[in-house]
């Protein structure tokens, strides 16, 4: 089948390449022109686990191909997917400007019958309009359908969650598209991988509902972590009990340093907005909004108490990325506590295996960069560990110490247990652990 995807960004570049993986004609298209040109030489703009292997194995094959150019890509192209980005407006709406833009330049191009899948997160409702704005502009008579499929797509597991996903929803007010759309995504149906069929509202509700709920989670078992540290009992034993609760699962239940990236932060101010504009009110979401806030700033208060004035003290913060595998820094976490430190006086150490430079882009000559962990700490008064990578679990704490003024760890992960890092003279403040 040939395919067109608008947007070479997170989702549309895992989706273009895990569809040619699949047997079919991709071709991505994208009007960042330096963004094209390293993809054609088989370099990612982006950090995604597995992803540049996909993309390289499909441009070999040649079943992947990339261009600036819309009409040349969607030239008997049976399906395209609009996979643009959708960023917050300041009263928390999702800005649908490049979706409508794509919509209108997509139906200067139509000719035979086509199938226009909306990939990008959208509003209830966005179908809809979207159908309205190619009916207007269209310059022939063209026959076409508009399909809802959202994405599931974690950064970090983009790749396996595509091949490998939970299920599929398809969102389609006519059975021609839904039939072209099942034949697209046969091999998972044939593997079992559940497929839900609704109409088009349907399907973007979902795609809010799930991401809204996930980001509840997490700011729940963060206020039962502020809770944990009050009444004195240890927030990852609680977690772990309620995980085994098949009704609940351990998913999600690890305290942090509230959720960041490019989808819970959006997408639940959006789901608010859509609530309130049509008369509704999502308590619980405004909550898990709200709590995650709190959150951010409650870390800066556990580091200040920890470390007392940080004036002219060097703070080494490890990890940048909003989570690990990732070098995305959008809605970071990391970003605020920085920030924060930085108005306080601190001097900033900052480690990350892959967000560095676009680090860089955020605090500039604000901050110094190190690419290796132990260079970070040395000469700093206190470790702050506000990202989940790996390759902190294996750090030698024995000779962190010999190379720190002094030995704090405020583990903003709850990666290591404090006995263990008590025995080596640190000390310990995690999230949640009320018992000392």
């Amino acid at each position: 089948m040939k395919i067109t995807v608008v947007g070479c960004g997170y989702v549309g570049l895992v989706t273009a390449a895990g569809l040619a993986n699949f047997g079919h004609l991709v071709t991505g298209v994208d009007r960042n022109r330096n963004k094209i040109d390293k993809l054609r030489h088989k370099e990612l703009p982006f950090y995604e686990k597995g992803l540049i292997e996909l993309v390289r194995k499909n441009l070999e094959a040649r079943r992947l191909y990339f261009t600036t150019s819309l009409g040349l890509a969607i030239a008997n192209s049976q399906v395209i997917f609009i996979a643009v980005g959708t960023p917050t407006r300041p009263d928390g709406s999702a800005d649908l400007e490049q979706v409508e833009a794509v919509a209108k330049e997509i139906a200067a191009y139509l000719r035979d019958y086509t199938v226009i899948v909306n990939k990008s997160t959208v509003p209830v409702g966005t179908g809809e309009r979207v159908k309205k704005l190619i009916c207007r502009h269209s310059r022939l008579s063209s026959t076409f359908d508009v399909v809802s499929n959202p994405e599931f797509l974690r950064e970090g597991s983009a790749v396996a969650d595509f091949t490998f996903p939970d299920r599929i929803i398809i969102g389609a007010d006519s059975t021609k598209a839904l039939k072209i759309m099942e034949q697209l995504y046969a091999p998972f149906i044939e593997n079992n991988i559940p497929l839900i069929r609704t109409n088009l509202a349907t399907a973007e509700m979902i795609k809010y509902a799930s991401n809204a709920f996930l980001a509840t989670k997490i700011s729940f078992i963060n206020e039962m972590a502020d809770l944990c540290e009050t009444v004195d009992v240890d927030l990852p034993t609680v977690a772990q009990g309620m995980g085994l609760d098949q009704r609940i699962g351990p998913d999600f239940l690890s305290a942090g340093p509230g959720y960041g990236g490019s989808c819970f932060p959006k997408d639940t101010k959006a789901l608010i907005h859509l609530a309130r504009k049509h008369g509704k009110n999502v308590s619980i979401v405004e909550a898990t909004d709200q709590v995650n806030e709190r959150t951010k700033k409650r870390m800066l208060e556990k580091i200040l108490n920890v470390v007392g004035v940080p004036n002219g003290k060097t703070i080494a913060v490890l990890g940048l990325a909003f989570k690990a595998n990732t070098d995305d820094l959008r809605e970071s976490p990391a970003i605020p506590i920085i920030r924060g430190l930085l108005a306080a006086g601190a001097k900033i150490h900052a480690h990350d295996p892959l967000a560095l430079q676009e680090a860089k882009k955020i605090f500039g000559e604000e901050i110094l960069y190190f690419n290796h962990e132990y260079e970070a700490v040395t000469g700093a008064d206190a470790i702050v560990v506000t990202t989940e990578w790996e390759t902190y679990l294996q750090l030698d704490f024995k000779l962190l110490k010999e190379k720190m003024k002094q030995a704090i760890l405020i583990d903003l992960r709850n990666l290591f247990p404090p006995e263990k890092i008590k025995e080596y003279g640190f000390i310990y403040e995690g999230i949640g652990r009320g018992i000392k």
